[in-house]
C-alpha cells in the first residue's frame, strides 16, 4: 500500500457491487449493480480482470483488462475500462492503475498495451499521451441489430 492506496483485483460479488458506482461514471448504460456483477462474471470467464484502487475500504478507481493475442500485436494487454472517481482524479490514481496493469502485462509476456478512447474525449487523450501511450490508428465499429 502506497500513499494510502491499495491495488487488488475485484473478485467477490460484494466487491463488484462496491465497485459499481465508480464504473458507472464510465459506463452509465449499465443499469444496476446486479447487471454489472453478471457482466463482469461473464467477461471473467473470457479472461477479463478488474483491478481496483482502494483507499480506506472504498473503491476510488478501476482498470478492466484482458491478456490477448492477435496478428497485429502478438501477445498484448487490452485495457477495456479505466475510470477514477471524479473526487480522486487529481491523485494520479489513473496513472498508478495503468502502471499496475503494465506490470501485469509484462508478467503475462505481453509486448504491447492497447486501449481505445473516444475521438471527442480530449481530456482522456491528453492523459494517455502523458502516460506514454501513442495514437496508432482509428477504431471503427458498427452496431449490428
Amino acid at each position: 500500500m502506497e500513499n494510502g492506496i491499495e491495488f487488488r483485483h475485484v473478485e467477490t460479488d460484494s466487491d463488484m457491487e462496491r465497485s459499481f458506482a465508480v464504473m458507472r461514471e464510465l459506463r452509465p448504460h449499465i443499469a444496476s449493480a446486479e447487471q454489472f456483477v453478471e457482466r463482469v462474471r461473464r467477461q471473467q470467464a473470457g479472461g477479463y480482470f478488474l483491478l481496483a484502487a482502494w483507499t480506506q475500504g472504498e473503491v476510488v478507481g478501476l482498470a478492466g483488462y484482458r491478456h490477448l493475442e492477435n496478428l497485429i500485436y502478438g501477445a498484448f494487454t487490452y485495457v477495456d475500462d479505466l475510470v477514477v472517481r471524479p473526487t480522486s482524479q487529481r491523485g494520479n490514481i489513473g496513472g498508478r492503475l495503468l502502471d499496475e496493469v503494465r506490470q501485469k502485462a509484462k508478467t503475462a509476456d505481453s509486448v504491447m498495451l492497447v486501449l481505445d478512447t473516444g475521438l471527442g474525449n480530449a481530456f482522456a487523450q491528453r492523459f494517455y499521451f502523458r502516460q506514454g501511450l501513442l495514437s496508432r490508428g482509428l477504431h471503427f465499429s458498427q452496431v449490428l441489430s
